[in-house]
């Protein structure tokens, strides 16, 4: 049975309204879409090509910037797999002075894409580790700063993080703690500093 051409958009524009408006390739095949549909929406400018098997509704490129539509993209690149995690995810979360540039992603082991534009990190992390965003999943704070700490980055940014959530109550010293514990000495070490700084 041939699908109507607006059910099709509708089912697809679902889809990608839960990802920022971006959607793969994969997906708008599954929903209907041919290759040679994808080839033609993308000449027009009702697809925005992000990447290569990756697309954008043009008219979510109007819409006003939330600063972590990138992160959707990663994710979708991954197939879902990729979590926002380190300095990433400590910008995310609004926490102390980490630079956003570089994009970290945790990623299951046993994962085999690689991209020059991101770091990657393999780690089994637990559902509670990991929180949901519209489009993508990222650290909680606790983690992604003990990440930080356990992959030696600069002193100042798992220091400001701490601080931030020390006083906003987002954590205790000993979860922080806890958690550096079980990522090792180097984590350990980065934590202990930064909460003595704390004193």
């Amino acid at each position: 049975m041939l699908r109507d051409r607006t059910d099709t958009r509708d089912t697809l524009w679902r889809i990608a309204s839960k990802q920022r408006g971006f959607f793969t390739a994969a997906q708008a095949l599954d929903v209907g879409y041919s290759y040679q549909s994808h080839r033609f929406h993308a000449q027009r400018g009702n697809w925005l090509r992000v990447d290569r098997g990756i697309y954008r509704f043009r008219e979510f490129g109007h819409m006003p910037s939330e600063g972590d539509e990138h992160l959707v993209r990663w994710s979708l690149w991954s197939r879902g797999r990729a979590v926002a995690s380190h300095t990433t995810s400590l910008a995310a979360h609004g926490l102390g002075i980490a630079n956003a540039d570089e994009i970290h992603l945790t990623i299951p082991p046993g994962f085999r894409q690689r991209d020059s534009a991101v770091v990657l990190h393999k780690a089994d992390l637990r559902p509670e580790e990991i929180e949901q965003r519209a489009g993508y999943r990222l650290t909680t704070p606790v983690r992604a700063v003990v990440d930080c700490a356990a992959a030696g980055l600069e002193q100042s940014v798992i220091a400001s993080a701490i601080a931030h959530l020390m006083q906003h109550g987002q954590a205790t010293q000993q979860e922080l703690l806890h958690v550096a514990e079980q990522l090792g000495p180097r984590a350990e070490l980065g934590v202990e500093r930064a909460l003595r700084a704390e004193h």
